[in-house]
């Protein structure tokens, strides 16, 4: 007989139409006894071969004799002659015996044995045959499971996600792909997990689609712990990048917040948010915890206990106030609504509100000491928190209070410089009648390192000054503190801007020294001192500008037209340069109307992230319609509403104007001792149209007296005398000897010597101004004002 030889024909009706002599050998039945009859009673198939592809498998035929004989049959469809359509049964060959026989096994084991569940489904995707462990995983019996869809046995949130992956895998054959999906069985809800899903479609050898087979492998425990690595790397990724304790508060919570937790919430000691240190544990009952971030997977409809920013203390009775005081963490179920709930109304309402079941609540604690409280919440049924996600949360509580710390430290050390920095501000912009100020402060991100001030000067004049420490926090807010003093010190001496520039960057070097001699272990040592400034002095009676400058960047003039221009100033050295680099200062002459503007770097680089360049934002800024100076503030200061900037960026704006010529009286003095009696006649008479009361009058005419007669005894022609009439009444006596007067007490036998003296007993001020442009020097002294008509 033929290999290929069919040991029976069956027809479609299950009845045995042929029967060979091999088949009759092997069974011991001749054909009269078999032909005719179902061929049922023969052939019974393996439990290995139940519900698999039809036309292979392993099977018992039953011997005459009663015992079962295990063959490996094949089928195959055959057309006989009268056009019936019949089954060929074919035994295979010895060595497809053998092949057969290991598959076999290996079949039996993957439905007897496998740890994964293994699902046959036919062309119509519905379960035709499972495995013991698919059982077990659906926890039901093969008479429930076989006939129905794998979304009729188990919830799938992504059901139909499921149904394409299947559908695609039998229709177009994709090669076996894997898909990790969530499920719960539909009979133990409670027991959801997480599982690798692989699909590959079922042909048999002659290319017909017997189906999809279907295996699912429960990865529970190592998703888990890829969620809980995810979850770490995520939080010391994003918590701690802001030194800031709300920020950080609420960079934690959008982290955890849907992937860990349903609803997360961060309280802080209240302390914290003011820099102070944190009180030690346990924590006090009255001890208030403001609420600093709140993130929920319901968003903003999501029912809160208490808003953002609240600050109260924790009913005591609560688990929250527990866990501050043993420090340790607590798992709280919240389905059968413990009595704690009845101690905090409030919250008691959110959580019935948003389904909680399951609480987890996890100090912020650091050396000893509370710093706040982190609660996480899920409303979904059974998904309780395991073990080693409450050491996650412990490790991740840890991690958030060290950068809670860090936030901490830095709001004290920028609360402290900016302290200081607003105490040597000028309280209040210099009011003078030739100009006009305006001045805009932005604390920077690193702390305080940027000055200014606007200083009267005698003379009608005003001190423009501006200036940038490098450096942040405390030590930068100190040393600008020291370089300001020394600014005020020598602007009390009237200097001319490149010589104050010249003795600041002696003190700047003396403090660079200073710094440098501090001890190895102190980080100010490494710190080095690098400061700009400058320095300018506007006359309105000549309608001049001085300005000398030291590393800073260069003033902007805005014309009365509208344009803008850099001065050409020419630039020294940083303050605390050593190198000997003089310092020297520009004199421009400004219309009345001119604006200048000071700035730092700070502020250009900050505008520069908001647009193409700083310098030329700043200059359109400038230029709009013509407002008041404070305008031009407050829009340069919306421009940095965005993002800090690194530095403290500074804006001094000063408008100029000139002087009322009825309120300066000028009068050139001839090289005689009768010039003196000349001048005071004239002095009296200028005092009484500008209604100076008598006392006044009486004393400045003493005062003129006094300078005068020293400029004619003492100095060099040509001498001549300025009254000034502003917020005080100046005496100018200029002559052109650069020798410099003494004040000195004179002896009772002296004739004189009691002039300048006499000056300076009489005037609220006084001093001596040199001037390099017209030479020689300026001796003046101001009075208090008092007006008679007052």
């Amino acid at each position: 007989m033929a290999r290929d030889a069919p040991l029976m024909v069956i027809d479609g009706a299950g009845v045995v139409v042929e029967w060979s002599r091999q088949a009759e050998e092997l069974l011991g039945h001749a054909a009269g006894e078999v032909v005719g009859r179902p061929a049922t009673g023969l052939i019974r198939a393996t439990p290995a071969a139940s519900g698999h592809a039809v036309g292979c498998g392993l099977v018992a035929l039953w011997h005459r004799c009663g015992h079962a004989v295990s063959a490996d049959l094949r089928m195959r469809p055959l057309l006989r002659e009268d056009g019936s359509a019949a089954w060929a049964v074919l035994q295979a060959a010895a060595d497809e015996d053998r092949a057969s026989g290991v598959c076999a096994a290996v079949l039996e084991a993957l439905f007897t044995q496998a740890p994964f569940a293994l699902y046959i489904l036919d062309p119509t995707l519905r379960i035709a045959a499972c495995n013991a462990a698919a059982q077990a995983m659906c926890h039901e019996v093969p008479e429930q499971i076989v006939g129905r869809r794998l979304s009729d046995v188990y919830d799938f949130p992504a059901s139909d996600d499921v149904r394409s992956i299947l559908r695609d895998v039998l229709e177009s054959g994709a090669s076996p792909s894997e898909h990790v999906v969530c499920f719960y069985a539909r009979n133990a809800p409670e027991a959801g997990c997480t599982a690798r899903l692989s699909a590959f479609r079922l042909e048999d050898r002659q290319g017909t689609i017997r189906g999809v087979a279907v295996s699912v492998v429960d990865v529970t425990q190592r998703e888990q712990a890829r969620a809980r690595s995810r979850i770490v790397d995520a939080v010391r990724e994003r918590v701690g990048r802001t030194l800031d304790v709300v920020g950080t508060c609420q960079d934690l919570v959008e982290t955890l917040v849907p992937g860990f937790a349903d609803v997360a919430v961060v309280e802080v000691v209240d302390a914290l948010m003011h820099g102070q240190d944190p009180p030690l544990s346990p924590l006090g009952r009255d001890v208030p915890l403001r609420r600093a971030a709140f993130r929920s997977s319901g968003g903003e409809q999501q029912v809160q206990a208490h808003p953002i920013g609240d600050v109260r203390s924790l009913p005591y009775s609560t688990p929250f106030a527990q866990t501050l005081t043993d420090l340790k963490p607590r798992v709280v179920a919240l389905d059968d609504k413990p009595s704690w709930l009845a101690a905090d109304p409030e919250r008691a309402r959110a959580i019935r509100a948003s389904g909680v079941r399951t609480l987890l609540v996890a100090p912020l604690t650091l050396r000893g000491t509370v710093l706040g409280l982190l609660s996480l919440y899920r409303t979904k049924r059974g998904d309780c928190f395991e073990e080693q996600e409450v050491g996650l949360v412990m490790e991740l509580a840890a991690h958030t209070a060290v950068c809670l710390d860090h936030a901490r430290r830095f709001a004290l050390e920028y609360a402290t410089a900016a302290t200081i920095q607003r105490h040597m501000l000028a309280p209040s912009q210099a009011s003078q009648t030739g100009i006009q100020t305006a001045r805009l402060l932005v604390p920077g991100a690193q702390g305080a390192g940027g000055c200014f001030d606007a200083l009267s000067l005698p003379g009608a004049r005003t001190a423009l000054v501006i200036g940038e420490i490098a450096g942040e926090g405390i030590h930068a807010a100190a040393s600008m503190g020291q370089v300001r003093t020394a600014v005020q010190t020598l602007v009390s001496l009237d200097l001319e801007p490149d010589e104050l520039l010249a003795r600041l960057n002696d003190t700047a070097t003396g403090l660079a020294r200073e710094r440098a001699a501090l001890p190895d272990d102190d980080p100010l040592r490494r710190q080095p001192l690098t400061a700009t400034a400058m320095y300018a002095i506007y006359d309105p009676l000549s309608r001049t500008c001085s300005i000398a400058r030291a590393g800073h960047p260069p003033p902007v003039l805005v014309h009365l037209e509208g344009t803008t221009e850099i001065l050409d100033v020419p630039n020294g050295p940083p303050l605390g340069s050593a190198d000997g680099t003089p310092f020297a200062k520009t004199t421009v002459s400004l219309p009345e109307g001119s604006v200048l503007a000071f700035y730092t770097t700070s502020l250009v680089s900050a505008l520069s992230s908001n647009g193409p360049d700083g310098l030329d934002s700043l200059r359109r800024l400038l230029v709009r319609e013509r407002r008041s100076l404070q305008d031009i503030c407050d829009d340069v200061a919306n421009r940095l509403a965005k993002d800090a900037p690194t530095g403290d960026a500074v804006l001094l704006l000063a408008r100029t104007g000139g002087f009322p010529a009825d309120q300066v009286a000028t009068w050139d003095l001839a090289d005689q001792p009768e010039a003196v009696g000349k001048v005071r006649t004239h002095t009296r008479h200028r005092l009484a149209t500008w209604g100076v009361d008598d006392e006044t009058a009486d004393t400045t005419e003493l005062i003129v007296s006094e300078l005068v007669t020293n400029a004619i005894r003492y100095g060099a022609p040509p001498v001549w005398l300025r009254l000034i009439l502003d917020r005080t009444l100046t005496c100018e006596v200029h002559d052109s000897s650069p020798s410099a007067p003494h004040l000195r007490h004179a002896r009772t036998v002296d004739e004189g010597g009691r002039g300048l003296f006499i000056s300076a007993q009489l005037s609220e001020d006084w001093g001596v101004r040199y001037t390099s442009d017209a030479g020689g020097k300026t001796v003046w002294a101001e009075q208090a004002l008092v007006r008679a008509d007052l």
